[in-house]
């Protein structure tokens, strides 16, 4: 008689339902954290003045000078204030002030907790303008078929030099991670990739690395992808151009690892079948990937395909040129990529009303990420509004103040680590944690770079095994456990961790 396996009842919940808890939450702490808040200075360009802002409101000016920056402990350069690197104000260490707490009343906190997540979207619609754009514009390239087709068109020039085509799809996938975040769109490679990885006699586990690693190193070491890194810069009030080299080298090396340990399973398994971790699938899946291979239909990579993903590319290049040599924000951003929008809607082929639907079915993936930063920023509205961010600054501080650059870039690593695995959404946990992470570099003496890295390594470190994630999506799409995918992939997650908090104790010293 079989033994029925017992059904689990728990399913972990959806961002939307973490950043809720977290939200009731912290209208719970309100009633037990006490109020306070620090003095602030922030620059001001017209009059090249600081302007300081007292715990109980009260402003004053000071002089625009380091001296000015050095008698208040605030361990930052006045070129970055000067430059628009920071931008927003800056807690002045040492000047925590307990403050008397407003009585709201249950109803009031009802009504507070309703009205935070509506005053985050309005508060952020600079931001989920831009996401949403940018996710209308994958959708038409991904309906095109540009991006399947530039890699299927590269899979067959790499016949018979088979582990270039493990370099080539990792290094490209991991561009499109640390450029716009691409994680989800790669469901897509698998149906063209997987048959050609274990034709050239590999398993499908050589397939889910080469796209899955690609693009979570890709996304961990982000230079410029506007889902993680430049919201976070952002909302920590620096440029996100701060620290780009040191996350420059965590791409090349990183991606260079992931390259390495696939292509020595996949030789292996090539020269010894038995040696795959998934050898007991090993006929199930070729019956699945390889007996009716020509359903897989591959788009040509035509010159308006190539063309596509070169204007899409050029956007990219524009963004940074104008983020550090224009000061643009997102409002400028969003301008630069509906532009592209209406260039690709005359040459993408397309329909006006297939553009419009594929457009719009796009925005429509995205919006999910768009209410996850405005959830997020209700939080930190909270916080604000009962004025307990500074409070828990100030214990932070506490704890962290006394701890050298290096331990306490190693400490912010792990705590990131741990929260990238109960918010997996990089723009959610970005907004959700940067106003209270962001000043404790001040308070230890090192930059906000710092922490950005931080975060970036240790919630994309997550992503390789996190089931609040892409990764299971993923198995599916291949058939393969979460279990030999574990086996496969913890050394390697072990190893980039530990050249993550080297390179972090590097970055406090630049």
């Amino acid at each position: 008689m079989a033994t029925k396996k017992p059904t689990s009842f728990f399913t972990f919940p959806s961002a939307y339902t973490v950043i809720l808890l977290v939200l009731l939450l912290v209208m719970i702490l309100t009633y037990f954290m006490p109020s306070g808040k620090y003095a602030s200075l922030q620059y001001n360009t017209q009059s090249n003045n600081f302007t300081i802002t007292s715990p109980t409101g009260r402003e004053s000016t000071a002089p625009g000078t380091q001296a000015t920056l050095k008698k208040y402990h605030v361990n930052t350069s006045l070129a970055k204030f000067k430059d628009g690197s920071v931008y927003k104000p800056v807690a002045i260490p040492n000047t925590y002030q307990h403050l008397k707490k407003a009585n709201t009343g249950l109803f009031g906190a009802v009504k507070q907790f309703l009205n935070a997540p509506i005053q985050g979207l309005a508060e952020t619609i600079d931001i989920i303008t831009f996401v949403l754009i940018l996710g209308g514009i994958v959708g038409v390239v991904n309906k095109t078929g540009a991006f399947a087709a530039g890699m299927a068109a590269l899979s067959k020039k790499l016949k018979g030099r088979e582990a270039w085509l493990i370099v080539i799809v990792t290094s490209l996938i991991a561009l499109g991670g640390t450029t716009f975040g691409l994680a989800e769109e790669t469901i897509a490679f698998y149906p063209i990739l997987v048959p050609i990885f274990m034709a050239a006699g590999y398993d499908a586990l050589v397939a889910i690395a080469a796209i899955y690693l690609g693009s979570s190193i890709g996304t961990m070491a982000s230079t410029v992808n506007p889902f993680s890194v430049v919201i976070a810069s952002n909302t920590a009030g620096i440029s996100f151009t701060e620290g780009m080299g040191l996350r420059l080298v965590m791409l090349v090396i990183g991606t260079a690892m992931c390259i390495f340990y696939t292509i020595r399973y996949a030789e292996k398994v090539k020269k010894d079948p038995e040696k795959s971790l998934i050898y007991s699938q090993k006929a199930e899946l070729e019956a699945h990937f390889l007996g009716d291979q020509e359903n897989n239909v591959v788009p040509k990579f035509d010159f308006r395909k190539k063309l596509m993903l070169i204007i899409f590319a050029a956007g990219f290049v524009i963004m940074v040129f104008g983020v550090k040599e224009w000061g643009w924000l997102f409002n400028e951003i969003s301008a630069l990529f509906l532009a592209i929008t209406f260039i690709l809607a005359f040459i993408s082929g397309l329909s006006e009303k297939d553009f419009v639907g594929e457009f719009v079915a796009g925005a429509s993936d995205l919006l999910g990420v768009a209410l996850v930063i405005a959830l997020a920023r209700g939080v930190t509205i909270i916080m604000e509004q009962a004025q307990i961010s500074d409070t828990l600054l100030f214990w932070l501080s506490n704890g962290v103040s006394h701890m050298s650059g290096v331990i306490f870039s190693t400490v912010m690593f792990f705590v990131f680590i741990l929260l990238g695995f109960f918010i997996p959404s990089s723009s959610g946990l970005a907004v959700l944690s940067m106003p209270v992470m962001a000043p404790l570099a001040d308070v230890v003496g090192v930059h906000r770079d710092v922490i950005i890295s931080a975060y970036n390594w240790g919630q994309g470190i997550m992503s390789f095994i996190t089931p609040t994630g892409l990764v299971l999506a993923s198995l599916a799409m291949v058939h393969v456990t979460f279990d030999k995918w574990l086996k496969f992939v913890l050394p390697l997650m072990l190893a980039i961790g530990l050249l993550a908090m080297i390179l972090l104790g590097i970055s406090v010293y630049l």
